[in-house]
This record gives C-alpha cells, structure tokens and sequence, in this order.
C-alpha cells in the first residue's frame, strides 16, 4: 500500500481540467509582488489567505477522492480487515467461500478470454457479501441485546405506568415519568427495526450467495462462447440488482459505504492462500 499523499501540497499546485498553471500559484506571485512594491504588510495578508485556501481545498471530499486515485492510495485492505474482524468464525468462512467461488469465476472469465469489466463485477459481489455480512452483524447484536433486557424493559414499563395511574405524581414527576416510558417505546421500536433490517439482508445475503454459485455453475459449463456470454450477463445482472436495492434500502446501512472499491487483491492467490490457512487453524 502506497503512503497517504499530502493534501496541502497537492493543494498547493492544484490546478483545474484545462489550466496549464495552478491558480494558487498567480495568488501567490500576485501577493508577493505587492508586498515588495506596495507595502510589506501584504504579505501577512496574502499568507492568511493562502492558509485559508490551502485549509478548504485540501479539506474537500472530492479532492482527496482525485487526490487518492491519483497517488493509486487506498484503505480498502485496512477496511477489509476491519470488517472481517467483526464476524464470528462461522461467519467469516461463509464470506472465505464467496471469496473462493468468486475466484473460480473470474479464473474461468480470464482463460475464456479478456473480460475486465465482468471481472471487476465478480470483485464487487464478494465485497458487496461482506458488507452485508458487517451490516447483519451489527442487527444481530441490537437484536441480542433486546432479548437479554426485554423483561426489564417490560417491567420498567409497567412500573411506570403504574405510578402514572395511582394520580398522586406531581407535574414533575409526572413528566419525568412519560418522558421515560417514551425512551422504552423509542427502544422497543428500534429491536422490531433491527428484526425486520436483518430479515431483509437475510434474504439478499441468500439471493447474492444463489446468484455467484449459479454464475459459477454456468462458467463451468460453457462450452461456447453464447453459453458464456450468458454467464457474463448473469455476472452483471446480479450485480446492478444488488445495487438497485442497496440504493432502495440505503436507511438500513447507515455508517457502510457501499461505493468504496474492494482491495485490489481481493480474489487473488496469496489471499486464497490466507484464507485457507485461517480455516485449518479453526
């Protein structure tokens, strides 16, 4: 993995699509000139302004995302692990055989003959496994914690509305108390929430798990290239449906992004080779 690039310096000599000269470098000359023939106190100015700006443009999303691609940076390797490291074991070798399958396909799509873009979608599906993997992890949790203190909301509840009906409460009390019983509604509907969000990914970590064994299956059995160019349609089918219904239930996931690029090694040997060493020792 390549260092991290300096924004501020790339910020400095950033220059717009079609400018031969950075801008930034005309401010700069513009202010030096002015402080030797005007006064010198431009200078202190020009320098204010060129932290302000050096400060903004290097602060920008967009710009680091350029930035990132340009110096061929990326965190994906670190991300992945992060993710990994929050499934269990069983977990963990139920995204190790996606990883595998996914590695067979893109074998098969290679030796049929150029197919980068097919490929690219095989890398996505099997990252795109993982994140839902990560996403159903962090359900199961909301979910567990709502069975181990249901009783104790529940009786927390009724001894609130208990003391709401014995009318003696003051308006302060009173307050607190309604106050409180809406906090456990507010839980309560966050453990349905989590049920119904892992019910959903459920179902399209199942339909994503059928479609790669499927696009597999069919690599396997091409014996032409119609059959093939089938399994490639499949690859790329499979994947915009997967991307149709993360954008309609993108509320579900929020704190994954869901466009950043997989690592670039993904699917490749060493990995594989990682992964297998990983399953033996459990």
């Amino acid at each position: 993995m390549s260092d991290k690039p300096s924004y501020l310096a790339k910020a400095f000599n950033a220059r717009p699509f079609g400018m031969p000269i950075p801008p930034n470098w005309f401010g700069v000359a513009a202010f030096g000139l002015l402080g030797a023939l005007v006064n010198p106190g431009l200078w202190l100015i020009g320098l204010g302004l060129e932290g302000i700006y050096l400060w903004a443009v290097s602060r920008n999303e967009r710009f680091r995302k350029v930035v990132d691609a340009q110096a061929g940076f990326t965190d994906s390797n670190a991300r992945y692990d992060n993710l990994l490291a929050h499934l269990d074991s069983h977990t963990q070798a139920q995204q190790y055989d996606i990883e595998r399958e996914a590695a067979e396909i893109v074998s098969l799509l290679q030796r049929s003959g150029d197919h980068p873009s097919q490929v690219n979608d095989v890398r996505q599906m099997a990252w795109l496994h993982l994140k839902l993997l990560a996403a159903r992890a962090s359900f199961v949790e909301v979910i567990a914690v709502a069975d181990r203190e249901r009783k104790k909301l529940d009786e927390q509840e009724k001894r609130c509305r208990a003391r709401l009906a014995s009318g003696d409460a003051d308006d302060e009390l009173r307050r607190s108390l309604e106050q409180q019983l809406e906090v456990i509604k507010a839980r309560h509907d966050a453990h349905a929430d989590a049920e119904r969000r892992l019910e959903l990914v459920d179902a399209e970590i199942g339909r994503l798990r059928q479609q790669v064994s499927l696009v597999r299956e069919q690599s396997l059995l091409a014996t032409d290239e119609n059959t093939m160019a089938q399994s490639l349609d499949a690859v790329t089918a499979s994947l915009n449906e997967a991307n149709r219904w993360l954008k309609d239930q993108r509320e579900l996931f929020a704190g994954l992004e869901f466009d950043e690029p997989p690592p670039a090694d993904l699917l490749d040997s060493r990995r594989a080779q990682k992964r297998g060493a990983t399953r033996v020792s459990e």
